[in-house]
């Protein structure tokens, strides 16, 4: 009977069950989650090599005219080396890690999960997977509050491929907005891309010109109606609050979107 159960906890069918419960499950980049893992043994003793906890996000790249999904891994923490798990033994095993900045705040639908494992050898390995939420960060806030100030209406965020601007991650989020009135006649459409560091946030505005006049046509037509510039907001700058880096923000779409 114990060699049957063997053979049937590595293929999965009464081997060691997990689950993973979190403090919270709303967070801010930079912030610490904590949590347990707990494990019911199963049929027999196992071997666990490792218990490990995988951040994991989506994001959209484009080819060939055609979208698709990627999964990525945004940081790895092992909970716990390796262990021997009796049969029906129970253990709740404490931790806790930083979330990186480079996590995608989880607005218009964006995944974030963790995804938690036992690396069993000669077994089908036991996993865990939970959604949690992420907040902007409040240096992001001040950005957000910034644009909302100069009456501009969010309308979508995806996190789209672009190795040169994640920052060590293989994509950036993209924070679209409808212009306000006052912009209306001129910008289709305000995106922006921010990472943080420790002191401040850099901010890329991208300003999509509506199209005017023959000029205008040919830039839309050859897609040059697209102008960015990149921002840099420190500790000084949020404190001044929103109208100050609003005024920043105005400056660049005044200047991208003059004749």
């Amino acid at each position: 009977m114990s060699f049957f159960n063997k053979m049937l906890a590595k293929v999965g069918i009464g081997s060691a069950e997990i689950d993973t419960l979190l403090e919270k499950v709303s967070y801010v980049p930079g912030e610490t989650v904590k949590g347990v893992v707990r494990i019911q043994g199963g049929h027999v003793d196992q071997e666990i090599e490792r218990i490990y906890i995988q951040l994991m996000t989506r994001y959209i790249r484009e080819q060939n005219d055609r979208k698709s999904e990627y999964k990525h891994t945004l940081a790895c923490f092992d909970v716990s080396e390796q262990l021997l798990l009796r049969s029906g033994e129970k253990l709740e095993i404490p931790f806790s890690f930083p979330l990186p900045l480079e996590t995608p705040v989880t607005y218009d639908g964006q995944p974030v999960w963790l995804s938690t494992g036992l690396d069993i050898e000669m077994a089908i390995d036991p996993t865990d997977h939970d959604e949690i939420k992420v907040e902007p960060h409040f240096y992001m806030d001040a950005v957000f509050e910034a644009v909302e100030y100069l009456g501009f209406h969010f309308k979508s965020s995806t996190c789209e491929h672009a190795t040169k601007l994640g920052r060590g991650v293989p994509f950036v989020q993209e924070f679209e907005y409808y212009p306000s009135s006052r912009f209306a006649g001129r910008v289709h459409e305000l995106e922006l891309m921010m990472n943080l560091d420790e002191e401040g946030i850099h901010v890329l505005v991208e300003v999509d010109r509506k199209a005017r006049g023959l000029m205008g046509f040919f830039e839309q037509a050859f897609d040059l109606d697209e102008r960015h510039i990149r921002l840099y907001f420190d500790r000084a700058d949020i404190a001044q609050g929103a109208s100050h880096i609003a005024e920043q923000i105005e400056r660049v779409i005044e200047e991208q979107t003059r004749l």
